[in-house]
């Protein structure tokens, strides 16, 4: 009984696999979001050409958030692997968000959440960059304008 009342929290199963140590990262991210007064709007929005993981509202910001998950050690911080074609990528889905939801005049930004698990200890390491890019920091045209 024990077992399974732990694995109901997902904070205290341990992933096996990467696609389930993502899915873990992005339910421990909305925790934390949510711990820090965000609004959770929705989670895994598809679009056909990606995914948002998290979108959330922090006073009258929409933001979207970005979660990297990874076992420790590692050699880089998990959100270093938000490169500039993945930051393009988002601008362009946080973009085709705001249209398909008439948002387009709220105030958007891309906030990156970066969990990290040792698998040793229970408690995962979390760490938010707010506004961690925008439009400006790819060299593209506007994502919100290419959709």
């Amino acid at each position: 009984m024990w077992k399974q009342l732990f694995r109901y929290f997902d904070w205290y199963s341990r992933p096996k696999s990467g696609a389930e140590l993502g899915v873990w990262g992005e339910q421990i991210a909305v925790k934390y979001l949510k711990r820090q007064r965000y609004r959770v709007v929705e989670s895994n929005v598809r679009f056909p050409f990606g995914e948002i993981d998290i979108v959330a509202i922090d006073q009258k910001t929409v933001v979207f958030v970005e979660v990297k998950t990874r076992r420790s050690p590692v050699k880089f911080q998990p959100w270093e692997a938000v490169d500039t074609a993945k930051q393009r990528k988002l601008i362009r889905l946080g973009g085709a968000y705001l249209r398909r939801e008439g948002l387009l005049d709220q105030r958007a930004r891309f906030d990156i959440v970066s969990v990290s698990w040792d698998g040793k200890t229970r408690k995962p390491e979390i760490e938010q960059l707010i506004d961690a890019f925008g439009e400006d920091d790819v060299s593209s045209p506007s994502g919100f304008d290419e959709i």
